[in-house]
């Protein structure tokens, strides 16, 4: 272990052609480091693992036989994984050509850094609001879930989850950035262990970043001097009744994982029953909507 500069694992699930564009970009890097690649295809009917074996041989592929979700997947990789660094990177991302040189030279210059994440833009040019965020708390989940944090979008009470009063092209100390593109120091993540595989789709990123944050002292930070393009839901387009209810669970579980032990047994019970109604409920906007509308929560 060690002897890598990077390792870089990337989970793919029927997304073949994106995939191919993400890994171009990375073999066309710029620096002077040593990495490798590491694709765990989550059982994909798109043949996403011919296309990688005949295109980028040099790539460590696992095949899984079965989609058992982004954690699980992830930890495949994790097992092959022997960088310093680990980037635990999507299919749907594109990255510039000094992007890992320069987010490798963040983590040198920042020691106490145990993750750190880039600015992530969607494919119009503006912020993926989830590439910084606060722990989903009682009061901050609260916010989001009814609307406000959209109302009052720079409120640094109302829109906390998704740190909306920050300059998004400052560097700042957060409390979690995403699983899209997360790059973990290889101690920090040895003191945490891998991902929770109990989140299926959902939430391991911000579980990760608390166990590593809260549980053992190290700082997440978000670095914007880095900026990488993510063609976000490109997956979970595909199976949006499924996704949603993983989305919702991952935010029960989360809650029962960490804050339940300690919240009033009747604040669980309404929050169990809240995340229940707005599955729900969103279930039932996405059925109305066309198609080409559908997305993953309200």
């Amino acid at each position: 272990m060690g002897n890598m500069d990077l390792s870089i694992v990337i989970v793919n699930y029927n997304t073949r052609d994106l995939l191919r564009e993400c890994l171009r970009s990375i073999y066309a890097s710029q620096g002077n480091f040593d990495f490798e690649v590491i694709v765990v295809d989550n059982s994909s009917p798109d043949d996403s693992v011919a296309m990688v074996r005949q295109e980028f041989p040099q790539v460590k592929l696992i095949a899984s036989e079965i989609n058992g979700g982004y954690a699980y997947a992830n930890n495949l990789g994790l097992q092959l994984a022997t960088g310093r660094y680990v980037l635990l990177l999507n299919p749907d991302t594109v990255l510039p050509p000094t992007a890992l040189r320069d987010m490798l030279a963040f983590m040198e210059e920042h020691p106490d850094a145990g993750v750190a994440g880039p600015k992530l833009v969607l494919a119009d040019g503006s912020l993926d609001l989830a590439c910084r965020r606060s722990f989903p708390t009682l009061d901050v989940a609260f916010y989001r879930l009814v609307g406000l944090s959209k109302r009052y979008p720079h409120s640094p009470r109302f829109n906390r989850y998704n740190l909306g009063y920050l300059d998004p092209d400052q560097v700042a100390e957060v409390d979690s950035v995403v699983g899209a593109f997360m790059m973990i120091r290889r101690e920090a993540l040895q003191q945490a262990g891998t991902l929770d595989e109990r989140f299926f789709a959902y939430g391991e990123d911000i579980d990760l970043c608390y166990r590593i944050k809260v549980n053992h002292g190290w700082k997440v930070y978000y670095n914007p001097k880095v900026v990488v393009t993510h063609y976000k839901g490109q997956s979970t387009r595909q199976r949006f009744t499924a996704m949603n209810i993983q989305f919702y669970r991952a935010m029960w579980l989360f809650h029962q994982k960490h804050f339940a032990h300690r919240t009033f047994f009747l604040i669980n019970w309404a929050t169990a029953l809240g995340v229940a109604f707005l599955c729900g409920l969103a279930l039932l906007v996405n059925f109305l909507r066309p198609p080409e509308k559908r997305k993953v929560g309200l």
